[in-house]
């Protein structure tokens, strides 16, 4: 007869439930297995909260948050940008030129539409970010995308009317986080991924934010290096944040 672990309570303000603490085999790198503990905490957090983590190296999924403890591996790095200090690209301020002349920014709260579960499915098969053959339901992306344990809201994209990429994104006390991005494949020339990374730097600015976190840097892995191209930008080492100027 199989027992159900009983939950570890992490000593933290508000507390927090650790709900799941076993090791897998890692989306990133192959042949790694990585563990990500993932923690409930027992009410929303505060914006101060939430900024204290971020700056700890903690990411949200859903109403959880995770930071990596894998067992043989320290190819995750989190990573952020100094707002103040960042200097974009020719490349990059040629996307952002090319991107506001062609799309449309929204804000607003998280929501969860078939037209929005279409998309998101749409972006994992063109981008071959599926793992299986079926598609993400209405009930899972709420799960992962539509809910959440601190301050939440979306940026949608629009072409010519039509919404093509939505990002959902956290608000600290002194920070954005940048929690996913999900687009039309069919818009890649438009580059929605650099767009909106400077499209939130931007909002940071109007906010009088110092950061925006970006989630894990992982060399090895592309879907995850091209963040080492915002520059200069700080990514935690050891406990300690420290500043590069490229990969």
């Amino acid at each position: 007869m199989s027992v159900t672990p009983r939950l570890r309570v992490v000593a933290s303000l508000p507390p927090e439930l650790v709900v799941h603490d076993e090791p897998g085999t890692c989306s990133y790198l192959e042949r790694e297995t990585w563990r990500l503990p993932l923690r409930l905490p027992v009410r929303p957090l505060t914006r101060e909260e939430f900024g204290a983590r971020l700056a700890e190296g903690d990411r949200r999924q859903g109403r959880l948050l995770y930071r990596t403890a894998c067992p043989s591996c320290r190819a995750c790095e989190p990573i952020r940008i100094d707002v103040s200090r960042f200097e974009p690209s020719k490349t990059q301020r040629r996307v952002l030129r090319r991107g506001d002349e062609a799309i449309e920014v929204q804000l607003g709260p998280p929501v969860v539409d078939p037209a929005r579960v279409r998309l998101y499915n749409l972006h994992k098969q063109g981008r071959d970010l599926a793992r299986d053959e079926f598609n993400t339901s209405a009930e899972a992306y709420r799960s992962f995308l539509g809910e959440s344990c601190c301050e939440t809201f979306e940026m949608r994209y629009l072409h010519e009317g039509e919404l093509f990429g939505v990002a959902l994104v956290d608000r600290a006390d002194d920070a954005l986080s940048a929690v996913y991005l999900y687009w039309d494949p069919a818009l890649a020339r438009l580059s929605p991924g650099t767009y909106s990374v400077l499209k939130q730097l931007e909002l940071c600015r109007q906010l009088d934010l110092r950061y925006l976190y970006l989630g894990l840097y992982i060399a090895a892995c592309e879907p995850m290096a091209y963040k080492a191209r915002f520059v200069p930008h700080e990514r935690l080492v050891d406990g300690t944040w420290r500043e590069h100027r490229g990969p």
